[in-house]
């Protein structure tokens, strides 16, 4: 793992269903909140990428359920960038209430530019500081263990 961030987030009513249990596909939506925050904690904003012309798709995406959310919980979306290159990334997830374990996902995403072509990261200005943040994270991690 390169970077971790975890995001509170509160399950609302529109995300549930009648018996007040979360739709699954909110959980993609709040891998997407992590994913987010992640990324803007670490200086990295998506609208940096895009404003070099740089954008990040996904080509992949799971999820495992192994208990339900419900309305109301105050939850933490703990995410992970856990690969990287130039050209692909891989993000991690764990949707948690308290100490328990409600779903992990994973996302795949490719670097892409204006025209939705897949492209090598490195030919964009915002690469260098991007690879800079990820080593002084996996640094860190390194440091601390």
């Amino acid at each position: 793992m390169f970077l971790t961030h975890q995001t509170p987030v509160r399950v609302r009513y529109a995300e549930t269903d009648q018996m007040g249990v979360v739709y699954h596909s909110n959980y993609f939506i709040w891998f997407e909140i992590g994913r987010a925050e992640l990324l803007r904690n670490a200086g990295l904003a998506y609208t940096t990428f895009e404003e070099q012309g740089l954008a990040v798709a996904v080509v992949d995406a799971g999820c495992r359920y192994r208990r339900p959310a419900l309305y109301d919980d105050q939850l933490v979306i703990e995410t992970s960038l856990e690969s990287f290159s130039s050209r692909k990334l891989t993000f991690t997830y764990k949707v948690l209430r308290a100490d328990t374990l409600l779903a992990e996902g994973t996302t795949i995403h490719v670097f892409v530019d204006r025209t939705g072509r897949s492209t090598d990261a490195r030919n964009y200005p915002i690469w260098k500081e991007f690879e800079e943040i990820v080593n002084e994270n996996k640094e860190s991690e390194k440091a601390e263990a």
